[in-house]
């Protein structure tokens, strides 16, 4: 990892500096990056392997940048056209086959989320401090189903690549299908 001292990983990503690492909020969960380099859960023990990956790869990328505001989709982030089909089966697809829209948008509160006037419903989740990630969800109409989409905030690609934004966007997914009950 970068040889910078704590306190600018901090300011540089959003993470708190505490006494001996840091502390970084990722999908409501805040864990603490040892002096040894592991990443802990709320509960003390070591992250999953891919979360740690992607705080990481975060902490590394993360140069300060504020999010732009503007919501793009996967497709439209540098490297994300070839995955899209792929991205969109495993999470809005995966949200509209188990979840109703009520359920989304009770999960999607619980989660923190702010409510975004698209869709039908549309909510924006602080996914890492500095990394907001948005979905929406259309309910559909005679002869067109519901669907649900991730987006993106256009400097996303700037803290993470595609591959760890897809993989940020599935957990979101996840999470709200749990909290949905689903």
């Amino acid at each position: 990892m970068t040889h910078l001292p704590l306190a600018e990983l901090a300011r540089r990503s959003g993470a708190i500096a505490k006494e001996g690492g840091l502390e970084l909020e990722f999908l409501g969960k805040k864990y603490f990056l040892s002096q040894d380099l592991t990443f802990f859960d709320p509960q003390g023990k070591p992250a999953p392997e891919e979360v740690q990956a992607i705080l990481f790869d975060y902490l590394v990328n993360a140069d300060g940048t504020r999010p732009s505001g503007e919501w793009v989709g996967f497709g439209d982030l540098p490297h994300g056209s070839f995955y899209q089909q792929a991205f969109q089966s495993y999470s809005g697809d995966e949200l509209v086959r188990r979840l109703s829209l009520p359920a989304f948008r009770r999960a999607a509160e619980a989660a923190g989320g702010i409510p975004l006037p698209l869709g039908d419903a549309g909510y924006a989740f602080p996914v890492l401090p500095l990394l907001p990630l948005a979905v929406v969800w259309w309910e559909g109409e005679e002869g067109l189903p519901p669907k649900a989409v991730v987006l993106f905030d256009a400097r996303a690609s700037r803290l993470l690549p595609a591959e760890g934004l897809a993989i940020v966007g599935r957990l979101l997914c996840r999470w709200l299908i749990k909290l949905g009950g689903g």
